[in-house]
């Protein structure tokens, strides 16, 4: 029985909705991008932003892929440090409440947050102060962390730590579990592609990547770009938005679909793609399947705010990944 662990940024996502993108010049912040920030840069874009309506979810790539799991049936856990704070109380308790396993290892900093602002183009871009999460170390992953479980999936924006990365993927694959690894952001690519190559190539089994991250990290165009990440990896997905995705397994292209949908914030929509994906995998379903599982999950979330749906929307989901399955 498949069972999976994640390991990320444990983020709680505050979401700020703007009516155009001048907020964002003003704070300079390149539009689509994940800029980090320390904590008193946090606080004067916070300030700056005083009066906008804010949302609270508890958030993170990796995070959010593993609540998708966990809402489809999945058995499910999560690594991540947080501070000895009500932030962190909060995101530890989310957890529990989504039937996620939390493995909370305790930090110094505050908990981290993730500031997401979200254009009427249902573009979002953060800024992202790492706190807690960022103080995980290689010491912190020990190989009992993946005792019992078949598959492993970690974000990109971890790669301000190598040495915790290539630990993480060593002792995953060590203990035999399938690695899948999501890019994160573009410019997160771009300052640590040589490494991202290496860890890639020699530990990760699936790629997940959109259309930017995957021309940072091969300089080449959504199809080629899928080419030369599936020369790397066993599964290679390319999102490529309302145009749908690309994935290439054993040597054969697949194109995928989107659902019609009315997208608001595409927060969360590739980490939901991910979960539905990963699914399908777990099912022994055929890569087009996997991908339209994963097309059905990102397409519910993009209508709403924030990268999670409540409960009569996943009863939604749930009947229409069964069809997928039985047809």
């Amino acid at each position: 029985m498949a069972k999976y662990i994640g390991l990320g940024n444990a983020l709680v996502d505050i979401l700020i909705q703007l009516p155009n993108d001048s907020k964002l010049i003003e704070l300079g912040l390149p539009k689509g991008s994940m800029q980090l920030v320390d904590a008193e840069r946090m606080q004067d874009i916070l300030a700056q932003t005083e009066g906008l309506e804010r949302t609270l979810a508890a958030g993170g790539s990796a995070a959010n892929t593993i609540n998708g799991l966990a809402n489809l049936g999945a058995n499910v856990a999560f690594i991540g440090k947080i501070g000895d704070d009500s932030f962190g109380q909060a995101f530890a308790e989310d957890l529990k409440n989504n039937n996620i396993e939390p493995i909370m290892l305790k930090g110094i900093a505050e908990s981290g947050r993730a500031l997401a602002f979200i254009t009427p183009d249902s573009e979002r871009t953060f800024a992202v102060y790492l706190g807690a999460a960022i103080e995980m170390v290689p010491a912190d992953i020990t190989p009992n962390l993946f005792d019992g479980y078949t598959h492993f999936h970690i974000e990109g924006y971890l790669v301000q730590n190598h040495d915790l990365i290539r630990k993480a993927v060593e002792v995953a694959k060590q203990m035999g579990c399938m690695v899948s690894l999501d890019l994160a952001s573009f410019n997160v690519v771009e300052e640590n592609k040589e490494f991202l190559l290496d860890i890639t190539s020699k530990y990760v089994d699936i790629v997940f990547a959109n259309e930017e991250e995957a021309k940072a990290f091969t300089g080449k165009a959504p199809e080629e770009a899928l080419h030369e990440i599936g020369n790397l990896v066993k599964i290679a997905v390319v999102k490529l938005g309302s145009q749908g995705s690309l994935i290439k397994h054993d040597g054969e292209v697949t194109r995928v679909g989107i659902i019609d949908v009315n997208s608001i914030d595409s927060t969360g929509a590739g980490d939901l793609y991910a979960s539905g994906f990963l699914f399908g995998l777990s099912k022994g379903l055929s890569i087009e399947k996997c991908g339209k599982i994963g097309a059905i999950l990102s397409g519910h979330v993009i209508e709403v705010i924030g990268p999670k749906m409540d409960s009569q929307r996943w009863e939604k989901v749930l009947r229409m990944v069964k069809e997928v399955e039985l047809h």
